[in-house]
């Protein structure tokens, strides 16, 4: 079994930044992906970024240049770092961890960008 923790989450005005946090614990593998994912009201949850245990990232179209997913092997935890902010940015954030042919999601942490 797998349980993921996000945190991080909170209000910041449009131009400003914050990082998740998503700290894995249990039978998490030695080789895995964990992503990001976010999903505002009304609308399907999609891919924001994900990074393999080699350290291979992945970014949706809309926040190249301003996210940065990083992970620490040490301490089971990968980061999101955001900045530049905007108002479409507004979600709650999912972690998601896959190893071979199973999938783990913990259970989000809101993000509001304030215009």
């Amino acid at each position: 079994q797998v349980q993921l923790v996000e945190s991080g989450g909170g209000l910041v005005q449009a131009g400003g930044s914050l990082r998740l946090a998503c700290v894995a614990s249990g039978s998490t593998g030695n080789v895995n992906v964990i992503g990001w994912y976010r999903q505002a009201p009304g609308k399907q949850r999609e891919l924001v970024a994900t990074i393999s245990s080699s350290g291979s990232t992945n970014y949706d179209d809309s926040v190249k240049g301003r996210f940065t997913i990083s992970r620490d092997n040490a301490k089971n935890t990968v980061y999101l770092q955001m900045n530049s902010l905007k108002p479409e940015d507004t979600a709650v954030y999912f972690c998601k961890l896959r190893k071979s042919i199973y999938a783990y999601w913990g259970q989000g942490t809101q993000v509001t960008v304030s215009s």
